[in-house]
């Protein structure tokens, strides 16, 4: 093991989820007085790290992110964001600051969520330990425009969701997605990343693609992290667009940031027949959103979580009633570091033959 207190430089890097580190290297790049290290692509290497030394029966994304920490701090990072979530998840930064210090790095640990809440002057304290001459006024301006790039890439997000299954020129899509995203992130001023996002959308909405009608349509829901990092879901968004299938996804960065909370009424209330409290993280959402794709004509539900994701499991038996109620197809995958990539397809390819099957009947 490295030790980086060798150098005196300082690096910060943050834990690895799909397209997300744009918009977080931008806002640290602008506010703090440091270098910023872009955290490696998830691989096989970064779970077996994580899960060589992690607790046996934690969830995956606990692996996922100590292990990319474990792969930045061997690449000299020093300084470790992390920022909790409203399950265990936000109770990961302890555990996993003491077992890296235990593998003998040196690093300081920010922590920017703890316990699944967000409260701006505890915020402001944790990224003084990173720079103690940061201006509040400069953050605010960079966060707002931060907050504004995810927003954008979520909703260019949704689009290619939709539509992607359908291309006449296979790959345009992301070969457009990742020129936007190069864009972004270069900008500097929020006027020219309105600019950048109103051209590229016009871009996207004048791709060709050809879109029956009546096309099979297929509803995401699950744990956040498994559902937004690519890699710990085998791509299976990928797989699913590649049998012309539209997909419907809730969960994503601007929803969880800013939209959740605002939300868990209107969800308890929609499916109070099946659910009265919040069940942690995303379960009750996911409640109501299995009961929505049920009675708006999806063909079928696909419900994604990390292994020992304990709200997820609570969940899973009230969504296969809701599914039993309105007779829709419904398969769940749980991931982990053993999960085969082979199985995932297999199942996949059985579950679209047979949505495909129910509709023509």
């Amino acid at each position: 093991m490295k030790n980086t207190s060798q150098t005196n430089k300082k690096i910060l890097t943050f834990p690895q989820m799909g397209n997300y580190y744009i918009p977080v290297k931008f806002f640290f790049r602008h506010v703090c007085n440091c270098e910023i290290m872009t955290p490696l692509p998830i691989t096989t290497n970064t779970i077996e790290i994580g899960s060589k030394y992690s607790p046996d029966f934690v969830c995956t994304p606990f692996k996922y992110t100590l292990g990319t920490f474990i792969e930045s701090l061997e690449r000299n990072a020093n300084i470790l964001i992390q920022a909790g979530g409203g399950c265990r998840y936000g109770y990961y930064s302890e555990l996993q600051e003491q077992i890296l210090k235990d593998l003998g790095y040196d690093f300081t640990f920010v922590n920017l969520v703890t316990a699944g809440n967000r409260n701006l002057k505890y915020i402001s304290n944790e990224i003084k330990k990173i720079d103690p001459h940061y201006k509040k006024i400069k953050a605010l301006y960079y966060l707002f425009i931060a907050s504004k790039m995810v927003k954008y890439m979520d909703k260019i997000d949704n689009y290619i969701r939709e539509n992607i299954g359908f291309e006449d020129e296979k790959g345009s899509f992301i070969k457009l997605n990742n020129k936007m995203l190069k864009e972004f992130s270069r900008v500097k001023t929020y006027h020219q990343l309105r600019k950048i996002y109103k051209n590229y959308n016009k871009k996207f909405k004048n791709l060709k693609i050809h879109k029956p009608n009546n096309c099979l349509k297929v509803g995401i829901i699950g744990e956040l992290y498994t559902i937004m990092e690519p890699f710990a879901n085998y791509y299976l968004e990928q797989e699913l667009a590649s049998y012309n299938i539209q997909i419907k996804r809730y969960t994503n960065a601007h929803y969880l940031l800013f939209e959740k909370g605002k939300t868990v009424k209107k969800y308890l209330k929609y499916a109070q027949e099946y659910i009265k409290y919040r069940m942690g993280a995303d379960a009750h959402d996911n409640i109501a959103r299995c009961k929505y794709l049920c009675t708006h004509n999806f063909d079928g539900i696909i419900h994604i979580k990390s292994s020992f994701c304990t709200p997820e499991i609570g969940a899973m038996p009230i969504i296969n009633k809701i599914c039993k109620q309105y007779n829709v197809p419904i398969i769940y995958f749980s991931f982990d570091a053993n999960t085969s990539e082979i199985g995932i397809k297999t199942r996949l390819e059985a579950f679209y033959d047979m949505i495909e099957m129910r509709r023509k009947k």
